[in-house]
């Protein structure tokens, strides 16, 4: 797409769902938290949840072309995604940043846009960071990008527990290099919507969390004032993604307003006491425990990424556990490991 090689998945059957990415991402290690994973897993009842990795993000293309750093580039990418899948039109549910590209699309292709549902935007992303916080983030991240990414997750993410907020920063900084983040960070700072939300003519619903961390409310509601006829919503809660935090109440709302039924709220699984393992679940829940990620253990097992990747969300899922580390802890409380 454009040149680029645009890494995307897809999940679940019906009509096409596209979320474009909030911020930096990547489709695998995305679904290692629970909470991700079921919230996708709702909406793909109803929908063909397409996600992709920004080109310079995750499994798509690590390098940018000059001048790609545009809200116009990442709405060619949108652009050249929807043709691919071939639908007519589909419903679009951009967070962030993403709403933001999503916004951009419904107003440059109003005949391929049935929806917009929009959560945690901003029109304009000086009214979210000023320019001296900017700089200050941006060095920091070409500076030291794990220390970085650490901080963005306790931005991001306030109310989370110290293994949420590991996993979250560990996400974001295998995502992307620490120069591609400033780049990315200070593209998301300088998009500039205002001028063409009064273009978007689908139907819009602008979702926000009353106590979000990271964009005011005020700045989402300028949002639903600037698109004709949009609604907004006000929801409560502190966390700024969606899948996070009283997601039954996101996914109501994304439900009545998209037109499916209600899912139920994601279900999750219940410690097995009993539980057992294979002898290659044990290796690499071993590995995991002394702190190995899925790259290292394939190495030291003679496996794939992608197999080892796999054997982790099977043990998570077996032993009822949100994540690798809680999985490896529990184990070992069961003497399985």
């Amino acid at each position: 797409m454009g040149g680029s090689r645009v890494a995307y998945s897809t999940m679940g059957t019906g009509p096409a769902l596209i979320v474009p990415p909030a911020t930096f991402g990547h489709l695998d290690l995305e679904l290692d938290s629970e909470p991700i994973r079921a919230f996708y897993e709702a909406l793909a009842t109803s929908f063909t949840v397409v996600r992709y990795d920004r080109v310079g993000t995750g499994m798509s293309d690590r390098i940018r072309g000059a001048g790609t750093m545009t809200l116009e580039f990442e709405v060619d990418v949108l652009d050249g995604l929807a043709a691919e899948l071939g639908d007519r039109r589909v419903t679009l549910f951009g967070v962030f940043h993403g709403a933001a590209v999503a916004a951009g699309f419904a107003a440059r292709r109003p005949d391929r846009v049935k929806r917009l549902l929009l959560y945690g935007a901003f029109a304009d992303g000086a009214s979210v960071v000023s320019a001296g916080l900017l700089e200050s983030i941006k060095s920091l991240l070409r500076a030291d990008w794990d220390l970085g990414s650490r901080v963005l997750a306790t931005a991001y993410l306030p109310e989370a527990d110290r293994e949420l907020s590991n996993w979250f920063a560990r996400m974001q900084a295998q995502s992307c290099e620490g120069e591609m983040a400033a780049s990315l960070f200070e593209m998301s700072v300088l998009t500039d919507v205002r001028g063409v939300l009064g273009q978007v003519a689908a139907p819009t619903l602008v979702v926000h969390r009353d106590n979000d961390p990271v964009v005011p409310v005020a700045v989402g509601r300028d949002v639903a004032a600037l698109v004709p006829g949009a609604r907004f919503q006000l929801l409560a809660g502190r966390w700024n993604p969606p899948w996070f935090g009283d997601t039954a109440a996101t996914l109501r709302t994304a439900a009545e307003f998209l037109g499916f039924p209600a899912p139920p709220p994601p279900v999750r699984h219940a410690p097995a006491e009993a539980a057992t393992l294979t002898a290659r679940e044990r290796d690499v829940l071993k590995l995991v425990a002394e702190g190995h990620n899925d790259a290292s253990i394939a190495q030291v097992l003679t496996l794939s990424a992608h197999t080892v990747h796999r054997h982790v969300a099977n043990i998570r899922t077996r032993l009822g556990q949100p994540s690798r580390a809680a999985a490896a802890a529990h184990a070992t409380r069961l003497g399985l490991i």
